[in-house]
């Protein structure tokens, strides 16, 4: 009997089938930040539409807030930890060099099968890990992965540069996927890209992890904004075309949360009212990593995004990276 690839990868495609974010306690607003910055929050919401940000303190970590996200993913998808194969964390804040975070996770979940990596790609990590997670499932190699989200920028904020620390904020975002999705169910295409001569428009000066020493992030603001909206639109495009679909095809897009402004003007590329767009970036600020997760799981546990809508996600981060991902509910 002849092997049938297309039905062999039909029955290994990827699904999602649940969902959980975790932010800080810790809440920290505009004009919180204006009592010791030279800024104000009317400065702050005109040019990024955000009005306060979460912050750890005590405790909490990369660690406990994947952990959180992840567990709320598992409850949502009515599995436990016993039911996970593979964990994928996208963070550049861990809470160490090594181990990772997701072995960390993996350790917290009482997991006693299966593996963990991290993966590194800025504010772009969650779609380059999607996509990762989404490949090990047709691959045969694991049928249930998380995939996690989660930042904790805070610890590479300059605190008196007003033009980075009041972008950011910590968070965690989760996702369960599993094998088994029906016709065109599920991850129906990622699309990832870098160009590394972009680099020095947005890093991190500095080691990552809870080290000593100074660690600050540094970023041309103008230049990463005009790299975000032509490279941005040029992922949805390809998204679109590889799936033979239109802007007016999309239902609802849940993008990187790190200005309005891009948000707005990725929506109207496609098309889309401003109500079919999953804004948390007022709420949450940039969570690099954790922002599509964490926007994505608030949409669907409000009851906004429900299963069988075409969602399109994208991202643009450090590297520089970005990317697209088309996903059926």
């Amino acid at each position: 009997m002849a092997y049938d690839e297309t039905s062999q990868q039909k029955r290994l495609a990827a699904r999602l089938i649940g969902v959980g974010g975790a932010l800080p306690k810790q809440v920290v607003t505009n004009d919180e930040l204006a009592a010791r910055l030279d800024t104000s929050d009317e400065w702050i919401r005109t040019r990024t539409g955000i009005r306060q940000r979460h912050l750890v303190s005590g405790d909490e970590g990369a660690v406990s807030l994947a952990r959180d996200a992840a567990k709320r993913a598992l409850e949502n998808a009515g599995k436990t930890a016993a039911d996970v194969e593979a964990i994928i964390v996208a963070t550049s804040t861990p809470d160490q060099v090594f181990p990772s975070v997701a072995v960390r996770v993996q350790a917290a979940l009482g997991m006693e099968r299966g593996f963990g990596f991290d993966v590194s790609a800025a504010c772009s990590g969650f779609v380059y890990a999607l996509s990762m997670a989404d490949s090990l499932i047709r691959s045969g190699q694991a049928a249930s992965v998380l995939v996690i989200g989660v930042e904790v920028f805070s610890r590479l904020l300059d605190w008196e540069d007003r033009s980075t620390c009041v972008l950011f904020g910590d968070g965690a975002g989760a996702v369960l996927l599993e094998k088994g999705a029906g016709e065109g169910e599920g991850i129906l295409s990622t699309h990832l890209h870098s160009d590394g001569r972009l680099g020095d428009l947005l890093y991190v000066d500095g080691a990552v992890g809870c080290c000593s020493g100074k660690v600050a992030l540094k970023m041309q603001g103008r230049e990463v904004f005009r790299h975000a909206v032509v490279n941005l639109a040029a992922a949805v495009d390809e998204a679109l075309e590889t799936n033979g679909l239109k802007g007016s095809d999309i239902q609802w897009m849940v993008p990187h949360q790190a200005n309005l402004r891009i948000i707005d003007g990725m929506a109207k590329k496609l098309a889309l009212p401003s109500d079919r767009v999953v804004v948390t970036v007022d709420r949450h600020a940039n969570t690099s990593a954790a922002s599509i997760p964490l926007a994505l799981a608030e949409a669907v546990e409000d009851g906004r995004i429900k299963k069988g809508d075409l969602v399109l996600m994208e991202a643009l981060g450090g590297g520089l990276t970005w990317g697209s991902a088309l996903v059926r509910m």
